[in-house]
């Protein structure tokens, strides 16, 4: 029977904490590959929790691919591949100085968006900041925004960033440029299939070579990472566009193991993750990853309103040289009003209360 201290979780949720410590215990094999886990029933009782906590910690261990179901049998581990850990950096967020430098010569509409408190903290920002906001934005994006973005992905999906590897742009697209000018043209970069048109226009219109690799239940299948010719693994490790996938852990490790061989790297596109379910969201490349493997983006177009156009990435601290080679003398093309909008729109907390209101909803 497993054996957890509830009184030691915290102020995290009781699900979240039996989560946590089962996958913890996977991860360093103390629960084995093929083991019975305890019915949700029994777990229940043992640690003396609700049959939902554990059934929710439950269906998190399944979605992430750590344990699987079994018709009228019960839970058992399933096997990963996880790569060696190396020791934990500094959490401590060094935040960006907020006076500005001068800079340099997919989502349907989200119905419940709470426009008149947006437009509200518009409205102050506008009085707050005044002619500061006539100035133009720092070719990365403007400080207080990257600060924010640091802060909530720290508090909200447990990844860790610091802010001067965060870059704004405007959407989607506007990153995926961006990547190919920083990894090059000559690179194969190899995509989901299906997967979101833009994704394939954008890199080939920037003079990139694409191949197309298909899905199976848990991701790109592994026999065509074997022998794909891809530089480059685009890939949309939850719900992918269209086929609505989520890669499982092991798919995830697997990827990683790909991505350490040659030089090459992943670009990881995040953009449906703010409305994970139940509970906290299922590991990101980008908070497995512990070589500088992978580049993450993600957009507000989703988790806010299509109209919002945009979006940043966090670059590995290795590549940040050659973004500034290669895309830093290029505008931000998000106007500064919007950015400070957004700041001070996710530091009120609203822009994770609206996400709550979501996921709330969905459920």
């Amino acid at each position: 029977m497993l054996t957890y201290h509830m009184e030691h979780r915290n102020s995290e949720s009781r699900y979240y904490y039996i989560y946590k410590m089962i996958k913890k215990d996977i991860q360093e094999g103390k629960l084995k590959k093929g083991e019975k886990l305890p019915s949700k029933r029994a777990l229940a009782e043992h640690l003396g929790v609700s049959l939902i906590t554990v059934e929710n910690a439950y269906q998190m261990l399944k979605e992430e691919g750590y344990i699987e179901a079994r018709e009228r049998s019960g839970n058992y581990v399933c096997e990963i591949h996880a790569m060696s850990r190396v020791q934990e950096p500094d959490r401590q967020l060094h935040m960006l100085p907020e006076q500005e430098k001068s800079a340099a010569g997919v989502g349907e509409e989200v119905s419940d968006f709470p426009y008149s408190l947006y437009f509200k903290t518009v409205r102050s920002v506008i009085t707050t900041y005044g002619k500061k906001l006539m100035q133009r934005s720092p070719n990365e994006g403007c400080a207080i925004l990257r600060n924010s973005i640091a802060a909530y992905l720290q508090r909200y999906r447990g990844v860790f960033a610091q802010p001067d590897q965060i870059i704004i742009g405007s959407g989607a697209e506007h990153l995926y440029g961006t990547v190919v000018r920083i990894l090059g043209r000559d690179k194969v970069y190899g995509i989901e299939e299906p997967s979101y048109h833009q994704i394939r226009n954008v890199y080939e219109g920037m003079g990139a070579v694409c191949e197309t690799l298909a899905m199976g239940t848990d991701g790109i299948k592994s026999e065509l990472l074997k022998t794909t010719a891809a530089d480059v693994l685009h890939v949309t490790p939850f719900h992918s566009y269209p086929s609505g996938v989520t890669a499982t852990i092991g798919k995830r490790y697997e990827y990683l193991k790909w991505a350490g061989q040659d030089g090459r790297m992943i670009v990881e596109d995040d953009f449906d993750s703010e409305f994970f379910m139940p509970g906290k969201p299922v590991e990101t490349l980008f908070m497995l990853d512990d070589s500088s493997l992978v580049i993450y983006i993600n957009t507000f177009s989703k988790s806010l309103s299509p109209s919002v156009r945009m979006g940043y990435m966090i670059l590995p601290r290795r590549l940040l040289g050659a973004y500034y080679e290669t895309s830093g003398s290029f505008s931000c093309t998000v106007p500064v009003l919007e950015q400070y909008a957004l700041a001070e729109f996710i530091n009120k907390g609203y822009f994770e209360q609206h996400l709550s209101r979501v996921r709330r909803k969905r459920m």
